[in-house]
């Protein structure tokens, strides 16, 4: 008998739907076995994925990791194993840029098993109770945080992702530079548009994360709360019986005439390059990528797909409120972080660094100033 260990992340999208496809290949394979091990969000974003490739076959990873992984030899490259078809597909039926976020200096180390970006979200009946509609630009937007009818998502990471989000929203590329992080200019004017968002929408200091924002608006106690903005999307809430009451999701509102931008998210599914038992873990990892797979029994058990078809799938969508079709657009727009070895350090530091200027007396050119320092530093590492 073969034993393969995984890891992933403690939600049902990233733990039952790995838990299900292992038991179906088991089923499948039976001389396989694979055991999944779970790790809190908080973990999943943060711990260095070296310390795990001597423990487990199989990581279910964020991106962000890549590069440091590939140049310390973490992971297995998943395209010297997998044929050119199988790729080749994988490639032309991603969702936005999941695909290529797992790409380093030619080598495919992961294969983008889930894909998620900030989107709203909203309670349909609270909607039709008051007789509401959604707010469609930035400015009905703030309006709506001044009733208090906004739950906005600025935990340190995600006020991080929501200011890659806005560089770009206004026109600029973060990290085109080797200098500087954006502009000043455009650093500014980010920061003191997510200032007034906070301001206005989370004068609390909340600072939710995507669950904690999507389990308030979806639970029974919440009368007050009708929108969350900028949560990464969970299909899970859009579906009978996952909570209290159903979520629905869709794009996010215009800022000037144009959508936003959000910066892509997601996971993939990595094979460690201590693992003993490489055939079996590179096998199941396809089998978990399967377009049929991730259409059927990877969404059916909670998990949010990599694979385009499984997005377009009238089935899926019908359960989900349309979930898949309506944030789509998004997900093809969203921005790219960057995955040099040493930007996953970058990244764990500069999350604080916005919050202390959104929550706190640091001036915005400050903020942009530290950023910077802190990017310089974290380049270090990529020589």
């Amino acid at each position: 008998m073969t034993k393969l260990r995984g890891m992933t992340w403690n939600h049902t999208r990233g733990f039952v739907s790995a838990v299900t496809t292992a038991q179906r290949y088991h089923e499948l394979h039976p001389n396989v076995e694979i055991v999944w091990e779970k790790r809190s969000l908080k973990q999943f974003g943060e711990f260095p994925v070296h310390q795990l490739m001597d423990d487990y076959d199989l990581m279910i990873i964020d991106h962000p990791y890549i590069g440091y992984a590939a140049k310390y030899g973490v992971f297995h490259s998943i395209s010297d194993h997998l044929p050119s078809e199988f790729l080749k597909d994988q490639r032309e039926n991603s969702v936005g840029v999941s695909y290529s976020s797992y790409e380093w200096e030619g080598k495919l180390w992961a294969l983008p098993i889930d894909a998620a970006t900030p989107v709203a979200a909203w309670r349909p009946d609270l909607l039709k109770k008051f007789d509401l509609h959604l707010p469609k630009n930035w400015n009905e937007i703030l309006e709506w945080c001044d009733r208090g009818w906004v739950d906005v998502v600025m935990e340190d990471i995600n006020a991080l992702m929501n200011f890659y989000g806005w560089i770009v929203t206004l026109g600029e590329s973060p990290f085109s530079s080797r200098t500087q992080i954006v502009s000043e200019e455009k650093g500014i004017e980010a920061l003191r548009i997510l200032k007034e968002l906070v301001r206005r929408g989370d004068p609390k200091g909340n600072r939710h994360n995507p669950i904690e924002s999507l389990n308030l608006l979806s639970s029974k106690s919440n009368t007050e709360k009708i929108y969350s903005l900028f949560p990464y999307g969970y299909s899970n809430y859009s579906k009978r019986g996952y909570a209290d009451h159903l979520l629905q999701f869709g794009d996010l509102p215009l800022y000037n005439g144009k959508p936003m931008v959000s910066t892509i998210g997601g996971t993939g599914i990595a094979v460690s390059a201590k693992t003993k038992n490489l055939s079996s873990a590179i096998d199941y990892a396809r089998f978990m990528a399967e377009p049929e797979v991730q259409r059927t029994i990877f969404t059916d058990s909670g998990g949010q797909p990599g694979h385009r078809t499984a997005w377009l799938d009238e089935e899926n969508n019908r359960l989900s409120l349309n979930y898949f079709k309506a944030t789509l657009p998004t997900l093809d727009r969203a921005y790219l972080r960057p995955r040099y070895a040493g930007y996953d350090q970058f990244q764990e530091h500069a999350g604080p660094v916005i919050n202390a200027c959104l929550y706190g007396t640091v001036t915005e050119k400050e903020t942009v100033q530290k950023l910077d320092n802190l990017y310089q530093q974290s380049l270090q590492e990529a020589i």
